[in-house]
This record gives structure tokens, sequence and C-alpha cells, in this order.
């Protein structure tokens, strides 16, 4: 890459590290269901406070490290949306303990999100999967606003575009949505179903901000290079739905055996020169903060 004389980009770490940093536990539903009530209670308020302070400590790592993003997990509290209500009955309990991590990632100057699973389908053909879909998501707003984070797409909820052929209903879906995840929603393309081009027109019509994933627009472009056009032309339009130009966030990562293989790498092979406009950046890297701390450094020795 030739030197250039921009501001770096802040780059965001993914739920955990490789090391012992940040590592979060979880459960299931068949382990939980073998202790009585009040067991469960028990062991649920143990994990979610653990979790919790995990992802406060996570928030000391990040800052430390020099960065500025965070995804947390979108299962940081495992079972809290049980129809039993018990999850949910603790988190209100904590609700002072869980507000703390929006009130800190404000003071460290952090931004946090997250990605809900790969359940969210917004746009199925089936009734039954959009309505759980939702109920995902407004449990996932739900929790964010116990976290005290805001109600805008600083704070993003970041899903892909789902059912493909579908994006009248995407959009449909979305507009349903309450304040407390629309305000946070964004849409991400994919290298199979959505491209760039069809997330971009739902994100137009939704109203809600796009997430451009360069090395799933590569794949599914099947582009020769990382410096194609096309990517300098979709970092662009995409800062178009961000109603604040300036969080803007970008996905980066490189193919595990080649260019086109859509599995991560540990590290970040490359970097797209377009992306030096990007503000935030996102690195989906196996190789967590290693790959961070190689590509800050590799971005540094530009400037």
């Amino acid at each position: 890459m030739p030197l250039v004389k921009k501001p770096l980009p802040e780059l965001g770490l993914v739920c955990i590290t490789c090391g012992p940093e940040v590592r979060y536990r979880t459960t299931t539903l068949a382990r939980h269901k073998q202790f009585s009530e009040e067991e469960q209670k028990g062991r649920l308020a143990d994990l979610y406070q653990s979790n919790l302070n995990t992802l406060l400590s996570a928030l000391d790592f990040v800052h430390q490290e020099g960065w500025k993003l965070y995804r947390v997990t979108a299962n940081l509290f495992p079972l809290s949306d049980l129809e039993d209500g018990l999850g949910k009955a603790i988190l209100l309990e904590m609700q002072e303990q869980l507000a703390e991590v929006g009130q800190k990632a404000e003071r460290l100057g952090i931004r946090v999100g997250v990605h809900p699973d790969q359940f969210v389908v917004l746009s199925s053909e089936s009734e039954r999967v959009i309505q759980n879909s939702v109920q995902i998501l407004e449990h996932q707003g739900w929790l964010m606003d116990l976290l005290g984070l805001p109600r805008s797409s600083w704070a993003f909820m970041n899903i892909h575009g789902g059912k493909g052929g579908r994006g009248f209903k995407l959009v449909e879906t979305i507009q349903t949505l309450s304040e407390g995840v629309k305000s946070r929603l964004t849409l991400e393309n994919d290298e199979k179903i959505y491209s760039a081009r069809e997330i971009f027109e739902a994100c137009i019509a939704a109203g809600v901000p796009m997430v451009f994933d360069s090395h799933h627009h590569v794949v599914k472009e099947k582009l020769p290079s990382l410096s194609d056009p096309s990517i300098e032309q979709w970092v662009k339009l995409a800062r178009e739905t961000w109603s604040e130009p300036s969080w803007q966030l970008v996905h980066l990562s490189s193919g595990r055996e080649g260019l086109h293989d859509s599995r991560h790498h540990d590290l970040i092979l490359d970097f797209p020169e377009a992306l030096w406009d990007a503000p935030w950046i996102e690195v989906e890297a196996k190789g967590k903060e290693t790959a961070l701390r190689n590509l800050k450094a590799a971005l540094q020795s530009q400037v």
C-alpha cells in the first residue's frame, strides 16, 4: 500500500479474545431444566453476574488496546428470553449494575453493538419464523436498553437480509419493529443472497443504515481483487444511508484459503485502499486480538 495521510479508522473487536481476557460463560436449556426452580434462579443469577463482569472488563481491555469499538455477544444472558420470565426477572433486579455498561462505554468513548444470531430472518416465507425473529430482536433491544446503550445506530444491531427475493418483506417487517429495535438496526450484505446493491435498496426503503462487508462483496461478485473500484463505490454509497456519516461501519475479513473463500482467516491479509475512508471497521478474523494488533500496526506504518 502507498503511504497515505489520513486518520486511522477505528477498529473493533468481535465478542471474545483468543486469550483468556474476554471469555463468557453459557448454558443450555437441557442443562437448565435439570435443576429445581430455586437452583435455576441461583445458577442464572451467578452466570449473568459473571458475564456482566466480563463485559465490563472487556471494555477496559478494548480501551487499553486503543480500540474504540466492541461487538458484544448476542448470547450475553442465556435463556433470558424464556416464557417463564425467570431470566428477565433476574436482569430487572440487576438494572443498576447493567446500566454501568452504557455509562462506562460512554466514559471510555467505546462504541458497543451486537450481531443477533443467524435465526433472525425478517424476510422468511414463514410467518412463524418472522414472528420468532421479531421476538429475538425485541428482546435484544430490551437488553440494550437495560445496558444503558443509546437508541441509535451508534449502538448498532446488525442483521442480514435473510430469504432471497423477499426484500419487500424485509422492509415491511422492519417497519413493524419497536423504536428500541429499529433505531439501532443496520443491514449487511452477504456473500450468497443479498448483494451490496440489494441490501442498499432495502436500507433506503426501510430507512436504516447499511453495513458494507467488502469480503462478502468480493465473494458474491467474484471480483478479481480488493482493488476493484466497486469497493470504493459501495463504501461511499453505504455512507449515504447513515444519518450520521461519521458513524459509518464496515466489516473487514480475509478468506481462509484465498480471496473467494467465505470462511474467515486468522488474520487480515490485505487492506482495501477504499476502507481508509471508512471511519469504523469491525475486524472479523479468527485471530481476534492478534489480528487487530497486527492490522493496527500495519495501518500506522502507512500514515
